[in-house]
């Protein structure tokens, strides 16, 4: 386990450009609206961005918790920890997939988290050597996929699916993003990237349908500013549908088994 952790809820897509780092930021900021205890790892270590999404400004560092570990930075209520906070955000990480792994493990287990009942990691696109060793070397609570409804998308959300129950960390469900357009103008919506595609793989997997969000200027306007939709509109109607998820999510972490997961090398 890692000290100061009950709960570690990966929170994925398999693909970039889905959204995924909109909504876990939205989704943590939820589960600390609900009550709980939160951080939030950004585990990209190539493109990190939850340090903007939290409006916590460029040059921000953390101050040390003794002499191995770092104090989590805070933001809205959540503590965060990201690659973003020890480097220039211009400048780009060019390492290879052990580095990058070994960056990873240091941020996980040498941040000085304190008491929360829920992490959530924001996963870097892909199936590799992030979501590898989150798998070899902590407990996870469960999985989140986010996906949009457009069949590219699937695909790739498909593979993130079948990768997490490979290492038997059991999937609690999907988020389906920008499954409406929403105009700004009018308030006319349109399914621009298809209709269904949440539904049909959380069918084909047996999993949970948490959530579908709409596509909307203010989401961008406010992940950008430094202030997520959850902080920014608290009694809006994309926050209410964040805090069903974040609920749908307690309900998938209580449900499951204290037994963590395990590498599985058989087909």
């Amino acid at each position: 386990m890692i000290e100061g952790v009950k709960h570690i809820v990966a929170v994925a897509s398999g693909k970039g450009g889905v959204g995924k780092s909109t909504v876990t930021a939205n989704l943590a900021l939820a589960m600390a609206a609900e009550g709980y205890r939160v951080g939030l790892l950004d585990a990209d270590i190539y493109g990190p961005s939850q340090a903007q999404m939290l409006g916590i400004g460029q040059g921000v560092r953390p101050e040390m918790a003794g002499e191995n570990s770092f104090k989590p930075l805070e933001a809205h209520g959540i503590q965060a920890m990201s690659m973003a906070f020890m480097v220039d955000v211009t400048e780009p990480m060019v390492w290879r997939g052990p580095m990058v792994a070994g960056a990873f493990q240091q941020l996980l287990n040498q941040t000085a988290w304190d008491d929360l009942d829920y992490l959530f990691i924001d996963m870097p696109p892909g199936t590799g050597d992030v979501q590898l060793t989150l798998a070899q070397k902590v407990p996870v609570s469960g999985a989140v996929i986010v996906t949009t409804p457009q069949d590219i998308a699937l695909l790739d959300a498909r593979k993130g699916i079948e990768m997490f129950r490979k290492v038997n960390v059991p999937v609690l469900g999907v988020v389906e993003n920008m499954s409406l357009h929403i105009c700004s103008n009018c308030g006319h919506s349109e399914p621009i990237f298809g209709e269904g595609g949440g539904e049909r793989i959380a069918a084909q997997y047996d999993t949970r349908l948490l959530g579908q969000l709409p596509l909307e200027l203010a989401i961008r306007e406010q992940a950008d500013g430094g202030k997520p939709t959850v902080v920014a509109e608290p009694e809006g109607e994309v926050t209410a549908i964040f805090r069903d998820i974040a609920r749908a999510v307690v309900e998938g972490v209580e449900g499951q088994s204290e037994e963590g997961p395990s590498i599985s090398f058989g087909d």
